[in-house]
């Protein structure tokens, strides 16, 4: 029992005594068994009511003790105070992807530093705390071990859940723990109920390929495809939403190689397979490095044709290298999101905004608008479990479910309530390459740098749009 506990209990303890002392000292007179008899009840119904009171505070006491206490006028429990909020970022800072995911964490602490030097959220300011998985599942896991914890590690939320299996390996803790996370990764299972406490946002892998095949299929009058992937949820998502693309449109699979580049193997069975199809166009889900060698190495053979592929198959870095000439002739990049600088929105003004101001000579890196994103919706998600009056972990996946994040045109604002096919982001950025736009000196403070022009910032399939949602590739 705490010390504040027991000082109410003895208090109330005394206060019944002394009711009781002062009822004892009636004297007797003629009517004096009458008083007496009324005294002794008044006394009764005075010692139940402090008694019900007693047990009420005791109760209250109780509830502060497990976890939930009031901070101000607002319910909180794990990662939030009266000055900080701590979200956590599981982030692969060593592993294949670190290319990507470090200047993503690079601009989400220049995010966050923005948003505390401009009076935080909620009175409060964040606290974040990144630690990298080096993009291994049980590494992950462990990380979330610390970060779900309810002592003085753990976090309000998971503002970045770094890769697919990764994020699938705790999506049912989520739950269990009451805390939310946000995927960097845009397979197509995070919009099943059973993902509820994964905020993802923009377009699943799926409906990018789906998006994808179509505009180039329209663009380049093909009637043939080759489709090639990685193995796993993020690969196969992407290659059989090129496959649900490709029936829908009538068009030929001559080259199936769902699942079968490998990273790290030997790709000189993919390149000729590519070779020998012919293909019209090539879808690819991959990351940068294996899209320059499929390429080159087709390219090498005589192979012709329009390539496209899921966000993360491209990289700017990729244009001053020798692939960079056939990237700007023959790929199309597709996104969930605007590239940097690429409109003039108010939340590509902000973007701007935040990285002169905290990453001055950071590199035109497309990259800082995943941070801004993932930033937004820890920020407006705070302040709705802000104003709800409740900043408990359960507290701020609730206000999440019940909002519409404003994305200020970088997006497609994001809703996390209802159905999934009412939530399902089925539009597509679509970029040409262009070496001659591309700088590799170009920082933050310029205009443009990194080799991309909007072609089309809202392309929606028809394949896309009639899609009923049901997950491609299921994790």
């Amino acid at each position: 029992m705490s010390n504040l506990k027991k000082l109410l209990v003895l208090l109330l303890a005394l206060a019944m005594f002394a009711a009781a002392c002062g009822g004892s000292d009636t004297e007797a007179t003629d009517n004096g068994d009458e008083e007496t008899e009324a005294s002794d009840g008044d006394d009764e119904e005075a010692t139940e009511d402090d008694e019900e009171a007693m047990e009420d505070d005791e109760e209250a006491m109780e509830d502060d003790d497990g976890g939930e206490e009031a901070s101000g006028d607002v319910l909180t429990d794990v990662g939030v105070d009266d000055e900080f909020i701590r979200i956590g970022g599981l982030v692969d800072q060593t592993g294949i992807f670190a290319g990507l995911t470090v200047p993503i964490a690079d601009g989400s602490e220049a995010y966050f530093d923005w948003l505390n030097a401009n009076g935080g959220v909620a009175g409060r300011q964040i606290d974040h705390i990144i630690l990298d998985t080096a993009y291994d599942v049980p590494t992950h896991q462990q990380h979330y071990d610390t970060f779900s914890s309810e002592g003085e590690d753990g976090v309000a939320f998971i503002g970045t859940s770094t890769g697919s299996p990764h994020t699938a390996s705790i999506r049912e803790d989520l739950i269990d723990d009451g805390l939310g996370a946000i995927p960097l990764s845009w397979n197509s299972s995070w919009s099943d109920p059973a993902s509820g406490n994964i905020f993802e946002w923009g377009t699943n892998y799926c409906v990018e390929a789906m998006n994808g095949v179509s505009y180039l299929a329209e663009q380049n009058d093909a009637a043939t495809v080759a489709i090639l992937s990685f193995p796993g949820d993020y690969g196969e998502d992407g290659a059989l939403g090129a496959k649900a693309a490709a029936e829908a449109l009538g068009l030929e699979v001559v080259y199936d190689g769902q699942g079968q580049v490998i990273p790290g193997a030997d790709s000189t069975a993919v390149i000729t397979g590519l070779v020998e199809s012919e293909a019209d166009i090539v879808w690819a889900t991959t990351n940068s490095g294996l899209l320059a060698e499929l390429m080159g190495g087709a390219a090498a053979s005589g192979f012709d044709a329009q390539w496209g592929g899921n966000g993360p198959s491209f990289s700017p870095l990729l244009l001053p290298t020798e692939v960079g000439p056939l990237l700007d002739t023959n790929y199309t990049h597709f996104s969930p999101y605007a590239s940097l600088g690429s409109n003039d929105s108010p939340g590509m003004t902000e973007v701007l905004e935040i990285m002169r101001a905290e990453r001055p000579d950071a590199q035109f890196l497309s990259v800082y608008v995943i941070s801004w994103i993932q930033g937004e919706i820890v920020r407006q998600g705070m302040e709705a479990a802000a104003a709800n009056g409740d900043m408990t972990r359960a507290g701020i996946v609730e206000a999440l479910q019940g909002i519409e994040i404003d994305m200020q045109g970088v997006m497609p604002n994001l809703n996390f309530a209802g159905e999934p096919n009412d939530q399902v982001i089925r539009s597509s950025f679509v970029f040409d390459v262009t070496i001659d736009t591309y700088n590799a000196d170009a920082t933050v403070l310029d205009d443009e740098g990194e080799g991309l022009t909007l072609v089309d910032d809202a392309y929606m399939s028809d394949v896309a749009r009639d899609w009923d949602y049901a997950p491609c590739f299921g994790i």
